[in-house]
């Protein structure tokens, strides 16, 4: 083999390597499902949405049902708006109840979708009405802390005075 050759070969290893970082940074980035398919967009409204982004997937069961699109702030309400584009593959009952979940202890937000029993399914630009606040990790330790704060705050009972040996 000579010198061209091995230039070739160096090329095409080059060439496999620039798409494996571009595949990996679409990954990364999730974006790995670029051109959508056929999608419906729901709202769900939250008191707070933690650290949900752009892009987080909605689940359901386990199993990627559809993307977060928007996040904005109602001015009215002061609640958190999240529209989601669902996958029109799966349709959810109009009571069904979106909860914002953590992958692992310190993960990355997701929605999560809890289907309801309702006959009549959730239809493009219908709210979610039934939602579940993101579980903020802050707020749980400082709670455990106060509760632990105020027990150990408060005197114990006084033990009953039994006579002793004379």
């Amino acid at each position: 083999m000579g010198k061209k050759g091995i230039e070739v070969l160096v090329g095409v290893f080059v060439l496999l390597g620039m798409l494996g970082l571009v595949f990996l940074a679409m990954k990364a980035a999730n974006l790995g499902s670029v051109g959508g398919g056929d999608t419906y967009p729901v709202q769900a409204r939250f008191d707070n949405i933690g650290g949900l982004k752009v892009r987080a997937p909605v689940r359901s069961a386990g199993v990627n049902v559809g993307r977060v699109t928007r996040i904005s702030l109602d001015p009215k309400t002061f609640q958190g708006v999240v529209t989601m584009e669902l996958d029109r593959e799966f349709q959810f009952p109009k009571d069904s109840a979106a909860k914002i979940l953590t992958s692992g202890l310190l993960g990355d937000q997701y929605v999560g979708m809890e289907p309801g029993g309702d006959d009549k399914n959730l239809a493009a630009g219908d709210t979610v009405a039934q939602t579940q606040s993101a579980v903020v990790l802050e707020n749980l330790i400082g709670q455990f802390l106060t509760g632990k704060a105020d027990s150990a705050a408060t005197p114990a009972p006084a033990a009953a005075s039994t006579p002793g040996p004379k």
